[in-house]
């Protein structure tokens, strides 16, 4: 049966947006053997942590791909020189290369992902004839145009593209996202549902990627406030290096909102459980709407009709003066700004109310 790489080595909202053209592959394929190159950090999102499946099976714990291969390219550059490095990187080449993939596809679109698709060497490589870099466009066998408006969209029309040798006329179809599902982690949200005594509850993430997408913490708090009005705990999950932008919102909140620290598994489980999600163009608003929660989004430098929220209940709301561009600014972008406290809470409100029309 055919073997087929998948080549997407971050970040969280960036995955989430390749897995459904995957999760498609598997329902289409279901005897194919599909593997994925992914950074170790983000491996969670495909793979509970500490189960072993034979390589030829899935299940509720890894449900769409066969084979993981995990890379660390931060730890790679930096030690480039030692000795331990190049062992580990042979030895990925070796396990990577031992499959014989018959196509590889790079949904990612740069040098490094491009490279990692060549290395695999499989038949075929795959991808976007207008790369991310255009560059990585020469590392490809096959190139296939954009389809579609959204991220997702796109990425299934080249996956379909990509095999459409292999499905025999058949095109393939939209579904949603196929997530890990780890018993170690549902069971760590509940005990801490339990342990902070709640019932229903909302959630907010305060960071994001870069500057220009981060809505004000102090906002976020008045949100939470707003929110425990109705009863609803807001849970503030905090990323690394985020633990300030997370006591903000718990401090501007009144009392109505709690940080949480967790890993990718048990931000999952958590996140199942929400009755709402409030955030930025982050990965986190990403996984609530791959996983069905209805989605409040603050949108300002990056276009929603691109990177929204897609496949569940959603508000989004962007300031008709903002402009659409990817330069990364620091500061928050003053669009961004013009979305008011109260704006959020009337979506959450309509929302929350939809769910008991």
């Amino acid at each position: 049966m055919v073997k087929i790489l998948i080549v997407r080595l971050g970040a969280l909202g960036d995955i989430l947006h390749a897995l459904p053209a995957v999760t498609a592959i598997r329902s289409a394929l279901p005897q194919a053997t599909i593997g994925w190159v992914v950074e170790e950090n983000w491996s969670e999102l495909l793979t509970a942590p500490g189960h072993k499946l034979p390589p030829e099976a899935t299940g509720p714990q890894r449900p769409v791909v066969n084979l993981i291969h995990t890379v660390n390219t931060r730890r790679w550059r930096r030690h480039m020189v030692e000795a331990k490095t190049w062992s580990e990187i042979r030895g990925y080449l070796k396990r990577l290369r031992g499959v014989q993939y018959d196509v590889a596809i790079d949904f990612q679109g740069n040098i490094k992902s491009a490279v990692c698709a060549r290395a695999s060497a499989a038949r075929e490589i795959s991808g976007f004839v207008n790369p991310r870099e255009a560059a990585a466009r020469f590392l490809y066998a096959r190139r296939f145009p954009r389809r579609g408006e959204h991220v997702i969209e796109q990425n299934l029309a080249l996956a379909n593209q990509a095999i459409q040798p292999c499905l025999a006329g058949q095109q393939l179809k939209l579904l949603a996202p196929q997530l890990p599902c780890d018993p170690a982690a549902e069971a760590w949200a509940q005990a801490e549902i339990a342990r902070l005594g709640i019932g229903n509850f909302a959630m907010v993430t305060p960071g994001a990627g870069w500057g220009g997408k981060q809505w004000p913490a102090e906002r976020f708090g008045q949100v939470a406030r707003a929110l425990a009005a109705h009863n609803l705990k807001t849970l503030v999950n905090a990323g690394p290096g985020e633990e300030d932008l997370a006591n903000v919102v718990v401090q501007a909140s009144g009392g109505g909102a709690v940080a949480v620290r967790c890993t990718i598994a048990q931000l999952i489980a958590l996140t199942r459980r929400a009755r709402i999600f409030l955030g930025g163009d982050t990965g986190p608003l990403h996984l609530a709407a791959a996983l069905g929660i209805p989605v409040v989004a603050m949108f300002a430098p990056t276009d929603p009709a691109r990177t929204g929220p897609f496949g569940t209940r959603a508000v989004v709301l962007r300031h008709p003066e903002s402009k659409t561009t990817f330069a990364h600014d620091r500061e928050p972008d003053e669009a961004l700004l013009k979305i008011s406290a109260e704006e959020v809470i009337g979506a959450a409100r309509y929302l929350l109310g939809a769910a008991h029309a």
